[in-house]
């Protein structure tokens, strides 16, 4: 959208008159990190336009409607892992995973063991009652359940396996990371966590100058290249997860997520093929 001499020069005005939107639709447009003014990502909704700029929104994640279904990958008497959606919060919201599943699957008592971002996809625990939920965070808490994410960051990641080993918040924070595809706009990334920080992977691959697309917090802020501004959320999936049963150490639970269908099409936007 081209900025005309009688267009509103207020960011906020002159999006809600070009999309039809309400005043505090476009704000919401612009605090999700979704306009775009000569490709640089601007997130002031009073930010002033100027003749001749050009604006750009990016299409956002749809919201799950009331009777949204959340597909099971995994579950036995005590534990359920879900294939969590994007644009869906891990908890404590009325349209969160957990309540949504606590009516699918008929468990007011379940409780999630631990979160995903509100955008990022894939495996997500959750406990079918208070005890189950106590053993497994008490689990989570050790070394013994290994976390694969695969991620899709900007520019072409430069190591084939490297650590890092970077601290967050003051805390440790240890991220493995393996290329596995990449072209010189975007590379498709397998990572292993050690440790559950807020945050962690997408903090620890901005700090390597590899951000994930899509994200609006800790992504690029100048869109050079305009496929950026067609991704809709930040590329980061949660494919397996894998633990001792945590009230039946001699099992293990091993489950695994197929990459959606937003993130299979992000890969062939940048050349990596269909996976």
């Amino acid at each position: 959208m081209k900025v005309l001499p009688a267009d509103s020069k207020i960011l906020q005005e002159y999006l809600a008159a070009k999309l039809s939107l309400s005043k505090r639709a476009a704000k919401d447009l612009i605090d999700q990190r979704r306009v775009w003014v000569n490709r640089k990502c601007v997130w002031m909704a009073r930010y002033q336009l100027k003749t001749g700029d050009t604006v750009e929104a990016s299409k956002g994640v749809p919201k799950p409607p009331v009777k949204f279904h959340v597909r099971v990958l995994w579950s036995d008497d005590n534990y359920l892992v879900c294939d969590k959606p994007a644009g869906v919060m891990s908890c404590d919201d009325p349209k969160s995973a957990e309540a949504l599943l606590r009516v699918q699957e008929s468990i007011p008592t379940l409780e999630a063991v631990h979160r995903l971002d509100r955008d990022t996809t894939g495996c997500l625990m959750f406990a079918k009652n208070h005890a189950a939920k106590e053993a497994a965070i008490a689990i989570f808490k050790t070394h013994k359940v290994s976390k694969t994410y695969h991620a899709i960051v900007a520019g072409k990641f430069p190591y084939p396996h490297t650590k890092i080993d970077q601290e967050l918040d003051g805390q440790s924070a240890v991220t493995h990371v393996s290329r596995e595809m990449a072209t010189e706009a975007a590379s498709f990334l397998r990572v292993r966590i050690e440790t559950g920080r807020t945050n962690q992977i997408r903090r620890h691959l901005a700090s390597v100058r590899s951000p994930i697309i899509g994200d609006r917090v800790f992504g690029l802020k100048n869109a050079r290249d305009p496929r950026l501004m067609q991704v809709p959320r930040q590329m980061l999936h949660s494919s397996s997860l894998s633990l001792p049963e945590p009230l039946s150490p001699k099992d293990q639970i091993q489950v695994h997520s197929p990459l959606p269908a937003d993130f299979r099409a992000a890969l062939k936007l940048f050349g990596m093929g269909k996976r």
